[in-house]
């Protein structure tokens, strides 16, 4: 039973296609936390441009997983990347959309046998 995530958006759009739910999830395990790093890497080097693009790339997935707070976090992120702000004011938000998503991340793998 997922908990870390929903999929009936996912389900929705794709009109219950089990193929499209499996691109969908496949796509956020192998490249959201890769993104994750990129974010990471552009608040380390206080990149606010980085971090931006890849937190602006990511919140759609955040959102058409379900995952309500990370995507409320992830716009948080944009927000202090556009307001060029100070390292540790963002990095608690991101420790949290990372923790989420590696929840997620463990419990699809675990519900989709990946």
């Amino acid at each position: 039973m997922a908990i870390n995530y929903n999929l009936s958006k996912v389900y929705a759009l794709s009109d219950n296609d089990p193929e499209f739910v499996m691109q969908i999830i496949s796509l956020f395990v192998t490249e959201v936390p890769q993104d994750l790093k990129q974010i990471e890497q552009g608040i380390k080097d206080k990149d606010h441009k980085q971090a931006y693009a890849y937190a602006h790339k990511i919140k759609p997935t955040l959102d058409l997983l379900g995952m309500t707070m990370a995507y409320e976090e992830i716009l948080q992120v944009e927000a202090w990347t556009r307001a060029e702000g100070k390292k540790k004011e963002i990095e608690a938000t991101f420790d949290s959309i990372q923790g989420q998503v590696d929840k997620a991340i463990k419990e699809i793998k675990k519900d989709f046998e990946i």
